[in-house]
């Protein structure tokens, strides 16, 4: 079936031949992030930082940054994805210069009007990095503002929660309000409850993950009265040890309490999933079918951060 997604980064949906072969041809060894199969290796989250953004270096111009969102939007395409939103972080584009900036962007939304031919349309969430600190935060959250109105939609933040309360970047979040965009925030991965309310106050619509709001039923509760919209990534959760199996991850308990959830995959070749195998693991452990299905979509798209002109079309999929 067609599918929304509202929580993939674009360095992490990177295929690990994308990243050997542009690193094959730049010249540099990135052998010691690869298992003996070619796959992304870490044990914890710490290592998997380390080894994302050891991944992400090589893309170093516009142009690998454009090749990369071409290869993410072709691969979400096969999957059944008519849209997606795609964390970019200015870090990564030129140091959150603002000019390096537009180069990458610029090179960016060329290839995402291209692939909104073939079936897929997209927008951009720029995001500050969270255990780069506030302070850096703050370039990134101007960067989006300046941008504002185009490919880019949202601002976020991801990286380590632990890092700091997600209030010391009310900051960036603010100017990103006031540039028009919409807000999200990693909350409720690593961190528990608290975390999320620390996210909340920022302002924003959506939380990215949010699973561990199953640990206290007011604050179910609370988001479910909100209207507040979790980009749940099960596969991501299990493959970093957060729950243990399907059976076990709250998706559908947060679902029958009111919370609205949507399914994403977070950083696909990190966590050997697709959206398809998100889907169908759902459906095997929780009997979910077409129904369930229509409903996270249409919560998707009421939640997207798109123009209203795009999600009344994209709702006439999901009558």
């Amino acid at each position: 079936m067609k599918k929304i997604e509202l929580h993939l980064h674009l360095e992490g949906a990177a295929p690990p031949s994308f990243i050997r072969a542009l690193a094959a041809e730049k010249h540099v060894d990135l052998s010691g992030i690869f298992d003996a199969r070619g796959h992304y290796a870490y044990r914890d989250f710490d290592e998997f930082l380390r080894v994302y953004e050891a991944a992400t270096s090589v893309l170093q111009t516009p142009q690998d940054f454009a090749r990369l969102l071409g290869e993410v939007l072709e691969r979400s395409a096969e999957q059944g994805v008519i849209y997606t939103e795609i964390f970019v972080s200015p870090e990564f584009c030129g140091g959150a210069d603002l000019v390096a900036w537009r180069d990458y962007l610029a090179a960016m939304t060329e290839i995402a009007e291209q692939m909104r031919g073939q079936g897929i349309d997209s927008r951009g969430i720029v995001t500050a990095i969270r255990h780069f600190g506030p302070e850096r935060a703050k370039k990134s959250a101007l960067c989006a503002a300046e941008v504002a109105g185009g490919w880019i939609a949202g601002f976020g933040m991801g990286g380590a929660e632990a890092v700091g309360a997600a209030t010391d970047y009310a900051w960036s979040f603010d100017c990103a309000r006031e540039a028009g965009l919409g807000l999200t925030c990693h909350a409720g991965e690593w961190g528990g409850p608290e975390s999320i309310r620390q996210a909340l106050d920022l302002g924003v619509s959506r939380i990215g993950h949010g699973v561990r709001a199953i640990e206290d039923p007011a604050l179910v509760r609370d988001l479910a009265a909100r209207g507040t919209v979790l980009e749940i990534c099960p596969g991501s959760n299990i493959a970093l040890g957060i729950w243990s199996d399907w059976p076990a991850h709250p998706i559908a308990k947060l679902m029958d309490a009111g919370v609205r959830v949507t399914v994403s995959t977070d950083d696909p070749p990190f966590f050997h999933t697709t959206m398809r195998h998100e889907y169908n693991r759902l459906a095997d452990a929780f009997g979910w079918g077409e129904e369930e299905f229509a409903q996270i979509n249409r919560w998707a798209i009421d939640a997207a951060f798109c123009d209203e002109t795009t999600a009344e079309r994209l709702r006439k999929e999901f009558p």
